[in-house]
């Protein structure tokens, strides 16, 4: 199967691009795509609770978006921004800027927030930088100082107080995105709950969204067959839970490209394993899958990622066909958009 971007092109009118979510989460749009006869059926989201039953398993990703975009100045005057991805210590962190910023450069934030660029990697555009403060101190700062890190292609006029809440799953846990797990913003408590008392089986893992979310697949993606570095985490509670809903032959839905990277990277020797780890794991055609039966997502960019690891999941011929009837419909796309249901 090619690895060509362009195999996984197609054209999306600029109108179609969600720039919020629907004002109650789940009355989004919902297409449900059967992978194995191509059949598709228009839906709400909230549908989901007579679809789903006691056979099925939800695996959510938990990861808190944190206000990882900061504003700053160069102390020759010149004006920056950075995005915080990974914390690396105490005090460091990797992260990417724009413009590029250069080693020994000493940054100026708000509220005596202060950093120095340490590293930088011209391959991948990451840079390494180390602030003056750190732990509460700092976290406290970023919570006065940063932004919610918005995809650039969502022009949103609401607030940062709004975005934050907005961009934002409503049973996130773990701080440590630098982007939210998009499938996972069309659910409320509600829809949870009746879906638990519908006997549907629901279960919470952890990857921080990363570097990915922002970058264009470079060719040593397509190379190396690998992508950007995600950590992730599942309890060992839940692996044995989930390992053992897998033997029952119960149904496991993924919500989220983040929640399948994170099952299908911990998966060996026919177990889930549990524990911390991270992945690199690049998923595209003719990938077998070894643990997800089905899947909740967003529509996906074109020449991305996201967009080959669904097209492995259902079939390429499939994808696209729901992606254009998608489009005939004028379903919602991308991040705030509508979403998908693969069975």
């Amino acid at each position: 199967m090619s690895l060509d971007l362009k195999d996984y092109s197609y054209h999306l009118p600029e109108k179609l691009i969600a720039n919020k979510l629907e004002s109650k989460r789940d009355h989004c749009r919902l297409l449900s795509l059967n992978k194995k006869t191509g059949k598709i059926d228009h839906l709400k989201f909230f549908d989901l609770i007579k679809t789903l039953n006691s056979n099925d398993v939800l695996v959510l990703n938990q990861s808190k978006v944190f206000p990882a975009r900061l504003f700053g100045q160069k102390t020759t005057g010149g004006k920056f921004e950075i995005l915080l991805l990974h914390q690396i210590d105490a005090a460091s962190w990797q992260t990417i800027s724009k413009p590029r910023l250069t080693i020994g450069q000493k940054l100026i934030f708000g509220h005596s927030l202060e950093g120095q660029v340490m590293k930088s990697n011209k391959i991948t555009g990451e840079i390494e930088i180390n602030f003056n403060q750190k732990h509460q101190q700092f976290l406290q700062t970023l919570d006065k100082i940063g932004h919610t890190p918005l995809p650039p292609y969502i022009s949103s006029k609401d607030s940062e107080s709004e975005i934050r809440k907005e961009y934002q799953t409503v049973y996130a846990k773990e701080t440590g995105s630098a982007a939210a797990p998009t499938a996972g913003l069309h659910f409320t408590k509600k829809l949870l709950s009746d879906l638990k008392k519908r006997g549907v089986q629901i279960e919470y893992i952890t990857l921080h969204v990363g570097l990915g979310t922002f970058q264009n697949l470079r060719p040593e993606n397509i190379t190396s067959k690998t992508l950007h570095q995600e950590f992730y985490e599942i309890d060992t509670d839940t692996a044995k839970r989930l390992n053992l809903a897998k033997e029952q032959g119960r149904r496991i839905i993924a919500v989220g490209t983040t929640s399948v990277r994170t099952l299908e990277s911990a998966y060996e020797n026919n177990q889930l394993k549990s524990g911390q780890s991270s992945t690199q794991i690049f998923i595209y055609p003719p990938y077998k899958f070894k643990f997800i039966d089905a899947l909740i997502t967003n529509f996906h960019l074109p020449e991305s990622s996201l967009l080959m690891l669904v097209s492995a999941f259902a079939g390429k011929k499939n994808i696209f066909n729901a992606y254009q009837e998608a489009i005939n419909q004028e379903y919602r796309f991308f991040s705030f958009g509508d979403a998908m249901f693969i069975f």
